[in-house]
């Protein structure tokens, strides 16, 4: 699997992370099972949080591999979110960041991101925060998640260290920063500008959007592969497919790898023969005519 740099960092990736919010359930053998699957096919890269499971995801996680193991991987967690509200104070972040290392059996974590937007954020503390936890080595590099270019710059100004990543909901399903940019002074639904231009901004400032949810559409109303809901979508991801050799999760993936902004989109698959089919797609390369159809068989039409 080809690598990227995340965002102005040094810090080489592989160009898909694995997510790890279902696998809470799952014993140490089938994690182990499932970082090895991961292992094997190039993505070294694992997407956690504090609140994934209640914390089970990062224990079982972090129960399962072994100190070698460790050397060989990145693990980014994120904080943020309590019940009922979110909590970016200093005290927060910093106690979030202790559970998750005693959680995952570790001394440092490679990326730490705030897990969406807290209106009651002060830029000041969470730059204390952030000023803590790499001067005392818990934490190498950080990052956001769901937030607008006005909410990063913003935090941005009081830290001395640069954001080099931003989460967002991304998919063929779910596409309103590419909508919007493509329907540009249209009188429509799809040009209406929901996020400040943040592909764009992103791109500008060298920050790694990671697409959450690839294989979903709506807010986790399911996924749209193999779905009777879109049988255009499907048709055109398997004929495409049958191109290239590769299952339609596969192409789903590579439709987003093919834009050139250099995304990392996280899986959501604790199924491994799935999960190595999201990660195949990093070998293949659609064409602009392909990435094109797709988008039109999602349901976008073009002005």
């Amino acid at each position: 699997m080809y690598k990227i740099e995340l965002g102005k960092t040094s810090l080489q990736v592989p160009t898909i992370a694995v997510g790890c919010m279902r696998i809470s359930d799952m014993s140490e053998k089938q994690v182990s099972a499932f970082v090895d699957t991961a292992l094997e096919n190039g993505a070294n890269f694992f997407d956690h949080a504090d609140i994934y499971g209640g914390g089970k995801s990062e224990e079982v996680f972090g129960k399962a591999i072994t100190p070698i193991i460790r050397e060989n991987i990145i693990i980014q967690t994120k904080c943020g979110i309590r019940q009922g509200q979110f909590d970016f104070s200093y005290d927060h972040i910093v106690n979030s960041v202790d559970g998750s290392l005693k959680r995952l059996q570790t001394d440092y974590i490679d990326v730490l991101l705030l897990h969406r937007p807290d209106a009651l954020m002060e830029p000041e503390e969470v730059a204390k925060a952030f000023d803590y936890l790499k001067t005392s080595g818990k934490v190498r590099h950080f990052g956001v998640s769901n937030q607008n270019p006005y909410q990063i710059e913003l935090l941005q100004n009081s830290l001395d260290m640069p954001i080099c990543a931003n989460q967002l909901q991304f998919s063929i399903m779910h596409a309103p920063m590419i909508q919007s940019g493509i329907n540009v002074n249209m009188y429509n639904e799809s040009g209406v500008n929901r996020d400040g231009s943040v592909l764009d901004y992103c791109r500008l400032n060298k920050i790694t959007i990671q697409p959450w949810s690839p294989m979903q559409y709506g807010f986790f109303e399911g996924c749209f592969v193999d779905n009777p809901k879109f049988p255009e979508l499907n048709n055109v991801l398997e004929k495409i497919g049958n191109k290239y050799g590769v299952s339609k999760t596969t192409i789903a993936f590579a439709w987003i790898l093919r834009h050139p902004a250099k995304m990392q989109p996280v899986t959501g698959t604790t199924n491994l023969t799935r999960l190595a089919d999201c990660l195949k797609s990093s070998k293949i390369t659609i064409t602009r005519e392909e990435w094109y159809e797709i988008y039109r068989a999602a349901g976008n039409k073009l002005p």
